[in-house]
């Protein structure tokens, strides 16, 4: 009796949270599987109109444009998430500047452009291209490095420093390359944080491209226990249907028999990868993120990660101070000064300003030694001698660190531009052009940019399977998807596997000695 109350439990929690979940879990599923294989999609777009309100473009807002360069007698290029755009000092024409960019908004994600002579360089997520200023065409330049994402560039004297996000590579005319790998900063110690941990755990990265298969491979399972559990429900309905139409049932009795057993063994071969998977991915979230943070892990051996490069996956931003004769470098464990022979291990700065987790936007120079730095968390005039920290926004002297919490302040700051006319714009990332002169007013986004600037299908994946996609049905709310579909997911997942144990193991033992004795 009491094994029979164990399992009368373990199937309402294994029936009705399956029920609710199996479509969480599939968006989860297929998303996840965009997500791990971004280059492959790429190409692929959604246009902005199907997506949720949030989603569309208003006022520049959700980092439509990250920065600007002046080419000309009244002549500027902006760039972002847009792509690149000429303009006037007005900012009110524009033409599109993205002739040669491969296929896809996605290929058009522009973290800085640069002027070199007569050519202008552009990082973007997936290579280094370079064009003349009066013959647009980018073309690629093929870096001697396995991993392409650019994520800055700077120029000394006649060499160009380009930036990914593990490596740098020196250039003077994009045919002789040399990678630079920099030296472990000052006080480096072998660990790196558990969030990246438990993020490339999540991915599968962790294990290389075949982990990421495999993560890709739990993907597919999750898929087939959601749907073959959904048709289990169904089944017994459908059976009954039939049998009160004096319709032949057999065959539908031998699809439920089928549908059950192969829902059962894939269950149980891949419960436990396939928990420890959910668990990660709960951790990458709020609220389960906010304490493992910025908590610090020793690096696991022969991993992804275990590579001997300090700064893998780290760097950010970089700039040359032609006047102090170093490097500025911004990377996601802060900020270091760099020697001008990039040989000497970086020195991390006196004082650590804030940066959001999602990375440094704002990189502008206002003095010798004096900077602008706009992130997520605000924006800040920080001055790399003395370390002193002014809020941009108040005036006021700010906190050198990040108070506990959720990693982004007031102002989401995502660009700036500057022009002789309109003078200053800083871009907020839910608001958009924000002008310093509260007079002036930053024309609209163009029809044409509107038509020429969709959604990638990474990024429709991403706000899917972070949850964000369903912010303007339930609010700030969304936030907790993640956390309480994962648990879900365990639940019935447990359950299920004590299900089986209790109620199916034996039978199918049973079965397989009949089978055999017949035999």
């Amino acid at each position: 009796m009491k094994k029979a109350r164990l399992i009368r439990l373990f199937k309402k929690f294994h029936k009705w949270p399956g029920i609710i979940i199996s479509f969480f879990a599939i968006l989860y599923a297929l998303s996840g599987i965009v997500l791990n294989h971004r280059e492959t999609f790429s190409s692929f777009d959604i246009p902005r109109k199907l997506m949720p309100p949030g989603y569309q473009y208003k006022n520049w807002n959700l980092a439509a444009v990250r920065g600007s360069i002046e080419i000309g007698s009244d002549s500027i290029l902006i760039y972002g998430n847009i792509g690149v755009w000429l303009t006037n000092y007005k900012f009110d024409q524009y033409e599109d500047f993205n002739e040669g960019f491969p296929k896809g908004i996605d290929k058009r994600k522009i973290y800085t452009l640069k002027l070199f002579g007569s050519k202008i360089i552009a990082a973007t997520h997936f290579g280094l291209y370079v064009t003349e200023e009066k013959d647009l065409n980018w073309k690629k330049v093929v870096l001697p490095l396995k991993g392409e994402r650019i994520t800055d560039l700077t120029i000394k004297d006649d060499t160009i420093v380009v930036m990914t996000r593990n490596h740098l590579v020196k250039t003077a005319d994009f045919q002789s390359m040399t990678p630079v790998k920099l030296p472990d900063p000052m006080g480096y110690q072998r660990e790196i944080g558990l969030f990246n941990t438990l993020w490339e755990l999540h991915s599968g990265e962790l294990f290389g491209l075949a982990g990421r298969l495999f993560v890709d491979l739990l993907g597919i399972v999750i898929i087939w226990l959601s749907v073959s559990g959904l048709l289990h429900f169904f089944y017994p309905k459908w059976i009954k249907r039939r049998k009160e139409k004096k319709i032949p049932a057999q065959a539908m009795i031998s699809a439920k028999r089928w549908n059950l057993h192969w829902h059962n063994v894939i269950g149980y071969l891949a419960i436990i990868f396939l928990i420890i998977n959910t668990i990660a991915g709960m951790f990458l979230r709020p609220p389960l993120l906010i304490p493992i943070a910025s908590k610090q892990v020793g690096i696991l051996p022969y991993t992804h990660l275990d590579n001997g490069n300090a700064w893998h996956d780290k760097l950010r931003r970089i700039h040359w101070n032609d006047s102090l004769n170093v490097f500025l470098l911004s990377s996601s464990e802060g900020f270091y000064i760099l020697d001008e022979t990039l040989t000497q291990p970086p020195v991390p700065t006196i004082n650590q300003p804030p940066v959001s987790v999602m990375g440094l936007n704002v990189l502008e120079p206002v003095k010798i030694d004096t900077y602008l730095l706009g992130s997520f968390t605000g924006m800040y005039v920080w001055n790399i001698r003395n370390g002193s920290l002014i809020d941009f926004m108040t005036g006021k002297p700010a906190a050198m660190t990040l108070p506990s919490g959720r990693p982004i302040g007031t102002h989401m700051v995502a660009g700036w531009v500057n022009s002789p006319e309109k003078g200053a714009v800083w871009f907020d990332y839910n608001h958009g052009a924000s002008p310093l002169n509260a007079q002036t007013i930053f024309p609209e986004m163009t029809k044409e940019m509107f038509s020429k600037t969709p959604t990638s299908w990474w990024n429709a994946a991403l706000e899917v399977h972070t949850g964000r996609i369903f912010e303007h049905l339930i609010g700030p709310f969304y936030i907790l998807l993640v956390p309480l579909a994962g648990l879900c997911i365990i639940i019935v997942l447990v359950s299920g596997f004590f299900i089986w144990w209790l109620a199916y193991r034996k039978n199918s033992q049973k079965t397989l000695q009949k089978n055999h004795l017949q035999k």
